[in-house]
């Protein structure tokens, strides 16, 4: 009995008899109450449990298995959707249409995604906030990296490159954008102010990304057929990938260690009742090795979904008149992150704008110096010729992303109309996007209807 009592306070993760454990960080580690801003701003969509019903359960192994089932799947606000995914498995395998398979996939990862991001928070409370901050580096954007990976498996690098910008600019322009817009109608009285030094160091991150696009698409123009520079563009692609992850692993290290203090959210108990429900989100609801196994199960449908998605995108476009440009840049993004995006929303009511800010410029950092790198050089592990040739429009597109953005944080302070600004571009970008019909095989443009042609023909006339 001594020895049983001395392996349960050793490892309290082991402790699962049904009941969900209470572990708080401060009772392991020792830490503050200070967390990061996708942490806060993922609970927003959380529901808290009653275990009344289940702790009548006698059976301890059944108990824990409907305490985890009720804390995973229905301890969520989107938890409605969770009938998307065996609704897409099944029509799937029936045929019922490609267009509904595409739909329900999408509508399947929402959820997914919100709970990849509490699963990752459950497994920080057992091994701290560096550990939690790198897994939640690793899988906040899961989703658009196993959708990428199974486009390039497909060879469908248009598609990679298109769902990775979208969800850059739908983060810096859409969420932002919608973010500042409600709080300020919502906070039209009070004065708005941020911390200016998280957004800057998310600024220089993204201004760096940019440069890594700009120069291979400026690389093709400067001989005298695009032909002659596709394979040194696409090793300057590699090697500035790796200078783009090399960074992105000193910015981890930036964020998590030596200046941990600029991307942490101080939580603040603001009305009634507020302060328990942060304490309760600093608990831990489930053991440590049933979080690992939800997560891993988690991915497994994420990847099945993501496999869907791919698979009929271009059915879907058919089906419905729109571009897979269009499909890709807007559409992906805005349903595969809605959850993320609705808690930045939320915050942003609540005049917490550095939450908000760390949510939608931290997931534009993310995918624009790790994703998108990762994504270049998975594709030449599976030898598929992928570089970060965005293409002009899409590449002037997000350098115009970056540098409204940039313009807009500058001063430290918000107002709607800042957000109203930063919707009209969203808008304006995704009106390009669904008259543009570009076809997915660049084999299908013809070879002389390019930018340098063009500029030889003005010239010449």
């Amino acid at each position: 009995m001594a020895s049983r009592q001395i392996t349960q306070e050793q490892q309290p993760w082991l402790l699962e008899n049904g009941d969900p454990k209470r572990l708080t960080k401060e009772a392991r580690h020792g830490h503050g109450r200070s967390r990061t801003a996708h942490g806060m701003s993922a609970t927003s969509l959380r529901k808290k449990s009653d275990h009344a019903l289940v702790s009548r359960v006698r059976c301890a192994s059944l108990r824990n298995v409907l305490v985890n089932i009720q804390e995973v799947i229905l301890g969520t606000k989107l938890s409605i959707l969770f009938p998307a995914i065996p609704a897409a498995i099944i029509a799937h395998y029936l045929g019922l249409g490609e267009s509904w398979v595409f739909i329900l996939s999408l509508l399947g990862l929402t959820p997914l995604a919100e709970r990849v991001s509490f699963l990752t928070e459950q497994i920080a409370v057992y091994t701290g906030p560096t550990v939690g901050g790198l897994l939640n580096a690793t899988c906040g954007n899961i989703t658009e990296v196993i959708i990428a990976i199974f486009a390039l498996q497909s060879n469908q690098i248009a598609v990679v490159k298109y769902s990775l910008l979208g969800s850059i600019l739908s983060n810096l322009l859409l969420v932002l954008g919608t973010s500042l817009l409600c709080g300020g109608i919502a906070n039209i009285g009070d004065e708005q102010k941020y911390d200016r030094r998280q957004a800057d160091m998310n600024s220089l991150m993204l201004l760096l990304a940019l440069l890594c696009h700009l120069l291979p698409l400026l690389f093709t123009y400067t001989a005298a057929s695009p032909e002659l520079t596709a394979e040194p563009s696409l090793y300057l692609s590699r090697a500035a990938s790796i200078v783009m992850l090399g960074a992105y692993f000193v910015y981890l290290i930036f964020q998590l260690w030596t200046h941990r203090q600029l991307f942490e959210a101080e939580e603040v108990c603001e009305g009634e009742g507020e302060g328990e429900n942060n304490s309760a989100e600093e608990e831990a609801v489930i053991g440590f090795w049933s979080a690992f196994a939800w997560l891993a199960g988690m991915t497994v449908f994420i990847a099945l979904l993501s496999e869907y998605v791919v698979d009929t995108i271009q059915d879907a476009s058919d089906s419905w008149g729109l571009s897979v440009s269009f499909l890709s840049i807007i559409l992906l993004p805005i349903v595969g992150n809605a959850a993320e995006h609705a808690g930045a929303i939320i915050f942003a009511f609540k005049n917490k704008l550095d939450i908000t800010l760390g949510v939608a410029l931290g997931s534009a950092t993310q995918i624009a110096m790790f994703a998108v790198p990762l994504c270049v050089l998975v594709a030449w592990i599976m030898g598929v010729k992928m570089d970060l040739n965005f293409n002009l429009l899409e590449t002037g597109s997000l350098a115009l992303a970056i540098i409204v953005t940039g313009f807009t944080l500058q001063d430290g302070t918000s107002h709607y109309m800042k957000g109203l600004v930063l919707l009209l571009c969203y808008l304006v970008i995704g009106a390009c996007f669904f008259v543009q019909r570009t076809p997915l095989n660049p084999n299908d443009v013809p070879n002389n209807i390019t930018l340098k042609s063009f500029t030889d023909s003005v010239l010449s006339a």
